[in-house]
């Protein structure tokens, strides 16, 4: 199997007229595709090489840029619900009529637009790092938070602190994964996320929260398998929204990972990988 490292980055051109860059990884005959969908201001290269090539283990695993991300046409819509139909194109280009979805922070929230506006395409859900629209209290992230991941020039310290604990476990796993994403892939990266992305991404996100109890009666609607996931300490999307989100939605379980934040994913990139494998076996 090509490792996500080395794959090469394709191009789709889908009915709503955007040129969408993807990649796809790993091979199954009896296993449903799984379309990831990435967090804010991330792109292809921001995926850890070592979570992909665990899922891909058995099943097709599709990354893509969305609408005005990166190497993807277009600019970047600032509504969440913009943001799943323009995965919806994608999905649909990719001649796709089943598959499960993984959503990472933004992109659990696109994920359950989806599922919303398409169930007959989603088996299996994945939510990590989520939070369901109008819940109180996350209309908005901590300033420290903003400063670590919304600023004009993004730091590697402003990205672990907020995607990793401050002990010496998290840290050492912050800087495992910068030097796999920083630096298995050396040719054919991805191009860089603009402000443009960064403005729309995060007013979706703030219109997402904007408190109204009203819209967390939408989450009956999402019948499908859907498996919870968050780091205890996770100073973006706190894991009380995952306790939530796991009791509002009529079929999901939950797990949250130990010392560990935003990017547990990553930080427990082989257990995450092995759970999400048996939740869509």
């Amino acid at each position: 199997m090509s490792s996500y490292s080395t794959i090469e980055t394709q191009t789709l051109s889908a009915d709503n007229g955007v040129d969408y860059a993807y990649r796809c990884v790993g091979s199954g005959p009896n296993a449903l595709p799984m379309v990831l969908l990435q967090h804010f201001r991330g792109n292809l290269d921001h995926w850890d090489p070592a979570l992909i090539d665990a899922l891909a283990q058995g099943r097709r695993v599709i990354t893509f840029d969305n609408t005005g991300v990166a190497a993807t046409s277009g600019r970047t819509p600032n509504t969440i619900a913009a943001m799943a139909r323009d995965a919806i194109e994608f999905i649909d280009a990719l001649g796709l009529d089943r598959i499960d979805l993984l959503g990472f922070s933004i992109g659990s929230f696109v994920a359950q637009e989806i599922a919303l506006y398409r169930p007959d395409l989603v088996d299996r859900i994945v939510l990590a790092s989520a939070a369901p629209r109008g819940a109180a209290g996350i209309h908005g992230w901590r300033r420290d938070v903003i400063a670590g991941v919304g600023g004009r020039e993004p730091s590697p310290e402003g990205y672990l602190h907020a995607f990793f604990p401050a002990t010496p476990e998290g840290l050492e796993a912050g800087q495992a994964l910068l030097g796999r994403i920083y630096g298995e892939r050396t040719q054919g990266r991805d191009e860089p996320t603009g402000w443009q992305t960064r403005q729309a991404q995060y007013d979706a996100v703030t219109e997402w929260g904007i408190p109204n109890h009203a819209m967390l009666e939408r989450l009956q609607g999402i019948t499908q398998p859907v498996f919870v996931a968050n780091g205890d300490g996770d100073p973006m999307i706190p894991a009380r929204y995952s306790y939530l989100l796991a009791g509002l939605l009529p079929n999901a379980q939950i797990k949250i990972y130990p010392d560990a934040a935003h990017g547990f994913l990553f930080q427990h990139h082989k257990e995450f990988a092995a759970d999400v494998d048996t939740f869509l076996s």
